[in-house]
This record gives structure tokens, C-alpha cells and sequence, in this order.
């Protein structure tokens, strides 16, 4: 018998990220790194592994992610929303607790683009009045 998996891909910012749970020891991986050795702080690590924490999955699936785009932090965020849709997919039962702790809500807030006459998007030249 074949295991099961159950595949989602999630966004934050210019990330993208592809998680596959497979019922497992709880092993985690990115890009075919450790999910520690790729994601380098520990408040990373939390953030991205959160949905199984909440739901008590911890140490019953491995996750297998592959994340292109963006920075770590926008990674991290693209893993936890595409683990959270694995889960729900896994078990439909999970929705309003994954619904309740806002991971199915893909993050909207992008960088805001530069203006011109502007040295940044929101920062303006100094003003004389005189």
C-alpha cells in the first residue's frame, strides 16, 4: 500500500512555496536542506511549523517543501500557508481550527512601489518653505 500524501502550495509576498505531507516521523525539509539548516532563526521555524502545532500534528507528518522567491521571512510565511492547506486537504475536520487561527488567509500586504519625485515610496524630498 502506497502512502498517502497530501501536496498544497501557499504565497507571502514574492515567495511561493509547495509542501507535501507525508505521514511520517516529523521530519522537515526545504529545498532538500534540513528545515533548521534553511531556515536559520528560530522564530522562523515556529512561524512556519505553527499550523501542526495547533492542530497536534507535530510529529506525524514529514514535510517536504520547495520555496523560491522572495527573502526567508516571505518563505517561511509561504510554508506555514502551504502546510496549513495540506492539512485541511488531509482532513477537512481541521478547517475551522486552522480558519479560527488565520492560517488559510493568504498575508495580502505586498511592497508598496516607488513613486517618482519621491526618494522612496512614502518618503518625501525635504521641504523648504522658504
Amino acid at each position: 500500500m502506497e502512502k498517502q500524501k497530501f501536496a498544497a502550495t501557499g504565497r507571502r509576498k514574492e515567495s511561493t512555496a509547495r509542501a507535501t505531507l507525508t505521514p511520517g516521523s516529523g521530519k522537515g525539509t526545504v529545498n532538500g536542506k534540513k528545515l533548521e539548516d534553511y531556515l536559520t532563526r528560530d522564530t522562523l521555524i515556529n512561524h512556519a511549523l505553527r499550523p501542526l502545532e495547533v492542530t497536534e500534528n507535530l510529529g506525524k507528518f514529514d514535510v517536504v517543501c520547495s520555496a523560491s522567491g522572495g527573502g526567508i521571512s516571505g518563505q517561511a510565511g509561504a510554508i506555514r500557508l502551504a502546510i496549513a492547506r495540506a492539512l485541511k486537504i488531509m482532513d477537512p475536520e481541521l478547517r475551522a481550527i486552522l480558519r479560527a487561527g488565520g492560517f488559510l488567509t493568504r498575508d495580502p500586504r505586498e511592497v508598496e512601489r516607488k513613486k517618482y519625485g519621491q526618494p522612496k515610496a512614502r518618503k518625501k524630498f525635504q521641504y523648504s518653505k522658504r
